[in-house]
C-alpha cells in the first residue's frame, strides 16, 4: 500500500498518503477486484503505465458521493443568515471545494439566482478529478435523482418549480446552461495546491472525514489563507474545526449545519 501511494505521489503529482488510511485500504482493495490486477503491486504497475487506469483509479478512490441540495436545511440556513450578510458585498466568490460532479455548484447557482445575488457572483468549482469536472461542467443529471433533488429543493425554502431550471427528456436532464454563467471549472488538488484567490464563502463540505488529522490540518490552512475577513466556512455534519489550530479565529453560526464565520 505505502508503494502504491508513494508511485501515485511520484509519477502523478497526486498524494493520498494522508487520507484516512481504512477508507484508503477499503477503496484500493476494491479497485484491485475490479481491474482484476491480483494484487496491489498488480495494480500499482497498471497505474503507473496506463492513464486510462490511472482515471478510473481516481473516481474509485475518490468520493463522489453527493446530491442536490444535499441536507436541505443547510441551504435554508444560508438563505436566512448568511444571504443578508451577503448583500452587503458589491462582489462576491464563492468556493466549492472538492465539487465532484458538481450538484452543490448548481445548488449555489439556484439559491443566489432566487436572491438575486447570481449576477454579482463567481463561483470557483474545483477538484482534483478531470473526469467528474467534465461531468459538472455538463450539466446534465439523470432524471431518476430529480424525484429525490425536487423534494430537497422545496425543504431547502426553493421558490419556484424546480422544472423551471432544466429541460428534459426520456433519460436524463440538462441544467440550463445561464446557471454556468458565473461558474469557473477547475482542477486543483487540496492535497498539495496553494491558495489561488480570496472568497466569502468556502464549502468544502464531507470530505474532510476521509483525511487524517495531519492532512485535515495542512487544508484548513489553505482555506484559512483563502477566506476573506468575515467569510463563511461550510463543513459537513460529520467535520468539525474543533481541536484545530485555526478554530480561534472562527465563531460558529450553526452547530448543526456546521457553518463558521471568521472573525479576523
Amino acid at each position: 500500500m505505502r508503494l502504491l501511494l508513494d508511485g501515485l505521489n511520484q509519477h502523478y503529482g497526486m498524494d493520498f498518503r494522508h487520507y484516512a488510511p481504512a477508507s484508503v485500504k477499503r477503496r484500493v482493495l476494491k479497485i484491485v477486484e475490479e481491474e482484476k490486477a491480483g494484487t496491489i503491486s498488480g495494480l500499482l504497475a497498471r497505474v503507473l503505465h496506463s492513464r486510462i487506469c490511472f482515471e478510473r483509479f481516481l473516481l474509485g478512490l475518490t468520493v463522489n458521493v453527493t446530491s442536490m441540495f444535499r441536507d436541505p436545511d443547510f441551504y435554508r440556513l444560508l438563505r436566512e443568515q448568511v444571504v443578508p450578510s451577503l448583500r452587503t458585498y458589491p462582489s462576491l466568490r464563492l468556493w466549492v471545494a472538492w465539487c465532484s460532479t458538481g450538484e452543490e455548484v448548481y445548488s449555489l447557482a439556484i439559491l443566489l439566482e432566487e436572491e438575486n445575488l447570481y449576477e454579482r457572483c463567481r463561483i470557483y468549482a474545483t477538484d482534483l478529478n478531470e473526469l467528474v469536472l467534465s461531468k459538472a461542467k455538463s450539466g446534465v443529471f439523470p432524471i431518476s435523482t430529480m424525484r429525490e433533488y425536487t423534494e430537497n429543493y422545496l425543504k431547502a425554502g426553493g421558490r419556484r418549480a424546480f422544472s423551471d431550471y432544466y429541460t428534459a427528456d426520456s433519460t436524463h436532464v440538462a441544467f440550463h446552461a445561464r446557471l454556468r454563467d458565473h461558474v469557473v471549472f477547475a482542477q486543483h488538488n487540496l492535497v498539495s495546491d496553494a491558495s489561488f484567490n480570496e472568497f466569502q464563502i468556502i464549502c468544502c463540505r464531507n470530505v474532510m472525514i476521509y483525511f487524517d488529522q495531519m492532512l485535515q490540518q495542512r487544508v484548513f490552512g489553505l482555506f484559512n489563507e483563502s477566506l476573506a475577513r468575515f467569510g463563511y466556512l461550510c463543513l459537513g455534519r460529520s467535520e468539525s474545526l474543533l481541536f484545530n489550530p485555526y478554530a480561534h479565529d472562527y465563531g460558529e453560526i450553526s452547530n448543526s449545519e456546521r457553518v463558521y464565520r471568521r472573525k479576523r
